[in-house]
C-alpha cells in the first residue's frame, strides 16, 4: 500500500522536485500539490493522503494556520518546510500537530526516508530544533513558576510504567531501545505508547515529548 503524499509550497520547481523525488519511489504516491495553505487544506480535504509536507511561509494561508486546520480536521500528518532552521514558526507549528520539519535543501534520501517515518507514525526533529524546543519550554515552565502557576496534573492517568515510557521516549530513544531499557518486548512498548498517546490525548511523539518536559517529567540533561 503507497503512502499518500501531498507537496503544498508556492514555488513551482520546490514543488515540482519534491514531487519528483517522492514519486519515483515504489512506495509512495504524490496526489495533489498546492500553491498556497488554503489549496493545501482543501486538497487534504479531497484527496485524505497520509502525509502533508507544507511550507511554512506561503500567501494566502500561511502553513502554520494550513496546519492547525490540518491537524484538527484529519489524521494526516504534517512536515513542515522551511528555507531557516530558525524559523519562529517551527515551535508553533509543532504545537499545532506538525510532527516534525525538513529544510528545503533537505538531501533525496532524508526527504524520503521522513516521509516514510512520518507516515508510521514517528516524528521527525532535528537535534538543533529539538534543543531550542526544549529550551524554550524550560523558560515558560521557570516563568509559570515565577508567577505561582501549578505543574498540571495530566500524567496521573498514567500508570508507572506508563510514566517510564514517556520519560525515555522524551530523551529520544527509540521503541527498541525502550524495550531493551525497560526489559519487555517492542510490542509492550508500542502498547505503551499508545497508551499513552490516547491518556495524554497526545497526537505523536513530538506532542508526547513536549509534555513530558511541560509537566516536569523530564528536564534538559535527565539521564
Amino acid at each position: 500500500m503507497s503512502i499518500r503524499v501531498v507537496v503544498a509550497d508556492d514555488q513551482e520547481l520546490v514543488r515540482a522536485g519534491f514531487g519528483m523525488i517522492l514519486d519515483a519511489q515504489d512506495d509512495i504516491e504524490v496526489v495533489a500539490e498546492a500553491g498556497n495553505g488554503e489549496e493545501a487544506v482543501a486538497a487534504v480535504r479531497r484527496h485524505a493522503p497520509d502525509v502533508l509536507l507544507l511550507d511554512i511561509r506561503m500567501p494566502v494561508m500561511d502553513g502554520l494556520e494550513a496546519a492547525r486546520q490540518v491537524c484538527a480536521q484529519s489524521g494526516c500528518k504534517v512536515v513542515m518546510l522551511t528555507t531557516f532552521d530558525l524559523d519562529e514558526y517551527v515551535y508553533e507549528a509543532l504545537y499545532a500537530g506538525a510532527s516534525g520539519f525538513l529544510l528545503k535543501d533537505v538531501r533525496r534520501d532524508d526527504l524520503v526516508h521522513a516521509v516514510r517515518v512520518v507516515a508510521a507514525g514517528d516524528s521527525l526533529l532535528a537535534p538543533a530544533v529539538t534543543r531550542r524546543l526544549v529550551a524554550d519550554i524550560v523558560r515558560s515552565r521557570r516563568e509559570q513558576a515565577a508567577a505561582g502557576a501549578a505543574t498540571p496534573q495530566r500524567l496521573e492517568a498514567l500508570t508507572a510504567r506508563e510514566a517510564e515510557t514517556l520519560r525515555l521516549l522524551a530523551r529520544g530513544l527509540s521503541n527498541a531501545e525502550i524495550a531493551t531499557t525497560l526489559f519487555v518486548s517492542e510490542h509492550t512498548v508500542k502498547t505503551h505508547v499508545s497508551n499513552v498517546l490516547g491518556k495524554l490525548g497526545l497526537r505523536d511523539r513530538v506532542q508526547a515529548v513536549i509534555c513530558a518536559y511541560e509537566t516536569g517529567l523530564i528536564a534538559p540533561g535527565s539521564p
